[in-house]
């Protein structure tokens, strides 16, 4: 690749291309219209190009910071001359049976094999106009996606916009596909437009009561009850559940139904001869309070209950009026602030409506409808919307208190950290080094990695060992002309299996092993590592195993055709982006784009000829390793000791995370860390380090952090959570241990392998705690707990979003140009969770029903 890059910033070293070559570029490749030709007559050499165009050249810094053009030279300024006429180009040294002089035409038929397909990514290229077409042998092909037995040719006539076209029948189901897309998607952004408009954001009402000592509270609804359900939303200084155990002190909440045998009004008090009947229609609810001598001191806390009355029909509720009854053993009067909800969402309707966005979200990603980024905003959208048309929309400001925005900081710090530790060479040289202590061997090479990345994850966060490694790993791959598609499968795998060891590999072990119950148990750090450590490492030598057999077929790793044209199409999505990138806001970004799209033609119509030329066969290219060392040098030593040194400083303090004494959390460190570098760097611009931010990837998170909040409200979890304890309470009691583990393993396992497993764990950890604390079920905490951490941490493992690390993952590889698809992970992800689990399983029942290792 960058010897066909040079070609265009170095003029000198384009005696290279031939113009019998350039033939092919006929009135279709070279745009032939007037406008286009003045536009190449007019700059066709940098000397005509104006000062100011140069400028926005210098400024494009999605092309000259990108990690596969990091060997050019600088000589941008001389990009027009790759325009000049190229009859001037000398005529290469041809050879019969080498290359043929070819004009493809609409009508054209040429015949071709598997490894001759062309193949444009169409989140990188938009194209348009003529076609030829080229008959494949099916045979040689089975694992392409083909329609007919035959693969079109293209035109490269590149715009920024649009959609691919086609001719006669794949005009037509193109078409229809591409409208029905485009209708449904149009259909439920109306619609959800709609409901935003029509509905206003619910505005909670507390009231302002007191509660006296020794007495019982009453609460006035005037508003009759509209449904068998009734929210209460109460606010003072109380204490979390989790510290339910250690209060002495609780108020008691119950909902009573009455008659009145007169008209009630608002001035008017209750009396109790005014009461025809009165029945209680709920269960009691206990709250833990304060101390006394702490009631005015501690903040307040809001918490939320909804009660399901007893059946009534319609009839006896339109006569009836309800009231809330407070009670305390407090020895003062307790301040509180009620609110209510005669409407709560019903537990049923919420769950399939949840699961509508859910199973929506899941169709649009695997069958690859829209971009994974723009899927997660349709399905928070409809989620809101949801909420909003069952009078539950939230306010922007809730909306945004959803959004975890430490997990934002984190991973935008760490991008551009990487993105600017990138452009020292370290990782060129870090995989020219593994390459050398490998010899070059593929799975040594795929041992080294795995096993890096799991102790890395271990004490680092696994998003950002997914960030350090991505990096390393595409570009050793590239070294060794490997698919890196593969391999970074692998260190996904065990990233999230690496995460399970400590209490901060991944974060639901941080909710676990910060919880109350679970600390006064006695998990610290060291009993967390032991009990994890032997499952994991279990689990580890399994999956390996089990990958060892996967991958058996070396093949799978190796490129279906030559270096040459991989390199050749990863040029062209490059210049494509960086020209995808200037808009036509001013004339001399006009100028630049033209130049650019003029490149991606150029480079089109070679690898057109590339794959209709005959071809000898020859073996695989494996540059030694000293030629290896010399390509691939520290670039900037300097700009390595700067970034070594900060990113040490974010290293060591993510290390002392766990101090009590250290304020700094994992993001705000993380970002300290990034404006140190930028602060050693001294960047003249910005644009460059922003540029290389995973922005879509950023979004999808914030996205996807609203849609589980959402999913959360409509009482999904909640369902999940309620499934699992029924089933558990439903057992004998000597096999109630035994049923707990398997179904709090496999329940967050499966789980979290399709929603977010940060509000899963918050709901699941309630469950854990509740059941040991249940004095019928008598079951020890421990086990619960761990397996709820490895069904948490190895259920990510199953699909592409299901973890964090696996969504950064993957956005670091699509923006270097590799993109893998949620079934191509699925085939892989979902049996080694399946089998992981069911490790686990083993590892957890022999550990803690026959051995009795609970403490």
């Amino acid at each position: 690749m960058d010897k066909n890059l040079s070609k265009v910033l170095n003029p000198t070293s384009s005696s290279e291309y031939s113009k019998s070559t350039y033939k092919i570029m006929n009135d279709r490749f070279l745009d032939s219209s007037d406008e286009d030709t003045s536009t190449s007559d007019t700059h066709s050499s940098s000397d005509n190009m104006p000062t100011s165009s140069s400028e926005v050249w210098k400024l494009l810094e999605s092309i000259k910071k990108d990690p596969t053009l990091a060997k050019l030279r600088a000589q941008h300024r001389n990009i027009g001359e790759e325009n000049e006429n190229v009859d001037n180009l000398p005529e290469p040294d041809m050879k019969a049976g080498k290359k043929k002089e070819v004009t493809l035409k609409p009508e054209d038929t040429i015949s071709v094999t598997a490894e001759d397909n062309l193949y444009l990514d169409p989140y990188q290229m938009k194209i348009k106009k003529n076609f030829a077409t080229l008959k494949v042998d099916t045979e040689s092909n089975k694992n392409r996606k083909m329609s007919d037995g035959k693969m079109k040719v293209f035109d490269p006539t590149i715009t920024t916009a649009g959609d691919d076209q086609y001719d006669g029948d794949d005009l037509k189901e193109s078409t229809w596909y591409r409208y029905s897309k485009l209708g449904v998607m149009i259909l439920i952004w109306l619609l959800c437009t709609i409901i935003l408009i029509t509905k206003k954001e619910k505005v909670s009402n507390l009231h302002q009561i007191s509660v006296p000592p020794g007495h019982t509270k009453t609460y006035l609804i005037l508003d009759r009850p509209i449904k068998h359900q009734i929210s209460v939303v109460i606010e003072g200084a109380l204490l979390p559940n989790y510290y339910a155990n250690l209060s002495t002190r609780w108020m008691t909440v119950w909902v009573e139904m009455f008659e009145a045998r007169v008209a009630l009004e608002l001035s008017t008090p209750l009396k109790e001869n005014h009461i025809k009947y009165s029945i209680n229609v709920s269960e009691f609810w206990t709250i833990p309070l304060v101390l006394e001598e702490l009631v005015d001191i501690v903040p307040e806390l809001s918490v939320k209950k909804v009660f399901n009355l007893k059946n009534f029909d319609s009839e006896v509720l339109s006569k009836c009026f309800v009231r809330i009854h407070f009670e305390t053993n407090l020895n003062n009067s307790f301040p509180v602030s009620v609110g209510y909800d005669l409407s709560p969402i019903d537990l049923e309707d919420g769950v399939i409506y949840a699961a509508i966005v859910l199973l929506g979200l899941y169709i649009f990603i695997i069958f690859e409808v829209v971009h994974r980024t723009l899927a997660a905003m349709l399905a928070a959208t409809m989620s809101v919307a949801i909420l909003a048309a069952l009078d539950e929309r939230p306010s922007i400001t809730d909306i945004a208190s959803w959004i975890d925005f430490e997990t934002l900081l984190l991973l935008f710090s760490m991008m551009v950290m990487v993105g600017i530790f990138a452009e020292t060479g370290i990782f060129d040289y870090l995989s020219v080094y593994t390459y050398k202590i490998t010899n070059g061997r593929i799975w040594p090479l795929i041992n080294t990695l795995c096993f890096f990345t799991g102790f890395l994850s271990s004490f680092l966060d696994n998003v950002t060992t997914a960030l350090l490694m991505t990096p390393v790993t595409i570009r050793l791959c590239e070294v060794m002309e490997l698919n890196p598609v593969p391999v970074l499968m692998a260190i996904m795998i065990f990233s999230n299996i690496g995460g399970a060891i400590t209490p901060v590999g991944d974060p639901p072990n941080v909710i676990v092993a910060s919880h109350p119950d679970v600390i006064s148990s006695g998990v610290d750090f060291g009993v967390f590592f032991l009990h994890m450590f032997l499952g994991v490492s279990l689990v580890s030598a399994v999956v390996y195993v089990q990958l060892r057999f996967m991958f058996r077929n070396n093949k799978v790793f190796r490129f279906a055709e030559p270096q040459d044209v991989q390199e050749l199409r990863h040029e062209i999505v490059i210049w494509q982006r960086a020209a995808a990138s200037l808009t036509s806001y001013s004339k001399d970004e006009d100028v630049v784009r033209e130049t650019l799209l003029k490149k991606v033609r150029r480079l089109l119509s070679e690898l057109k000829l590339k794959l209709v030329q005959e071809r000898t066969p020859c073996e695989n290219y494996k540059a030694n390793l000293e030629e290896l060392t010399e390509k691939y040098p520290i670039r900037n030593w300097p700009l390595l000791y700067k970034s070594g040194f900060a990113l040490l400083f974010v290293i060591c303090v993510f290390f002392l995370h766990s101090i009590p004494e250290l304020n700094l959390s994992l993001g705000c460190t993380a970002f300290l860390g990034a404006t140190l570098l930028l602060i050693l760097a001294d960047r003249e611009n910005m644009e460059g380090v922003l540029a290389r931010v995973e922005w879509s990837t950023l979004l999808f998170f914030a996205s996807l952090f609203i849609l589980m909040e959402a999913l959360s409200r409509l009482r999904l979890i909640e369902w999940i959570g309620r499934r699992t304890e029924h089933l558990i309470l439903g057992v004998d009691t000597q096999y109630q241990l035994s049923v707990a583990i398997v179904m709090i393993l496999w329940v967050s396992a499966c789980a979290s392998a399709f929603v977010d497993n940060i509000p899963l764990t918050t709901m699941m950890i309630r469950i854990v705690t509740s059941l040991a604390q249940n004095p019928q079920l008598d079951l020890p905490l421990m086990p619960l707990v761990w397996s709820l951490c490895f069904g948490a941490c190895l259920g990510g493992v199953a699909t592409l979003i299901g973890s964090s690390s696996n969504v950064v993952c993957a956005g670091v590889a699509e923006q270097h140009g590799y993109r893998f698809t949620f079934v191509e992970y699925f085939k892989i992800g979902f049996p080694v969770m399946i089998v992981s689990v069911s490790v686990c399983t083993v590892y957890l029942l022999i550990a803690h029903v026959a051995l009795e290792w609970n403490t």
